[in-house]
């Protein structure tokens, strides 16, 4: 996977999506067998694929494909577990939306992350929130209801923690 996002960042789309399908394989190819002890280091190995492939097509362009990705890396996770990583694969997808124009599905992902931050105090999920608010202003400022929701539940998320 970083062979792969190596080469989307360099330019080699071909390259880096057979690499990414070439990973994907492989976590398919025998679903039985045990995974080696190193390959759970970022946890399940599935979504650490998916999270990766999403920033694979991040880098390449296809906020699309990228979104749809960080969404199975969360959905990879057991949400307990991974509370806070599931939180920032959600943000992440919910940014791919607002990058090609959805905001209303960019704040019900953005809602879905924050259900997944009860209880989670991190520097980076603080850091989400409020570049989330920001990327919110513009919206906000237009008068879309979904994205007021949202401030005012970020507003909340930062002053209890």
């Amino acid at each position: 996977m970083v062979h792969a996002h190596t080469l989307a960042k360099i330019g080699k789309r071909r390259g880096a999506l057979a690499e990414a399908e070439q990973a994907r394989v492989l976590l398919t190819a025998a679903p039985g067998d045990e995974v080696e002890f190193w390959a759970l280091t970022w946890g399940p190995p599935a979504a650490s694929v998916y999270s990766r492939t999403a920033k694979i097509h991040e880098t390449l362009g296809d906020y699309g494909a990228a979104a749809e990705q960080y969404a199975l890396a969360a959905t990879a996770r057991p949400a307990v577990t991974y509370a806070r990583i599931v939180a920032l694969d959600l943000v992440a997808g919910a940014e791919m939306h607002l990058k090609r124009g959805g905001i209303e599905q960019a704040c019900a992902t953005w809602h879905r992350a924050i259900d997944h931050m009860d209880g989670v105090r991190s520097v980076r999920t603080r850091k989400a929130v409020s570049r989330m608010r920001g990327e919110l202003s513009r919206f906000r400022a237009r008068g879309l209801r979904c994205a007021a929701e949202l401030d005012e539940r970020a507003r909340d998320f930062l002053a209890s923690g």
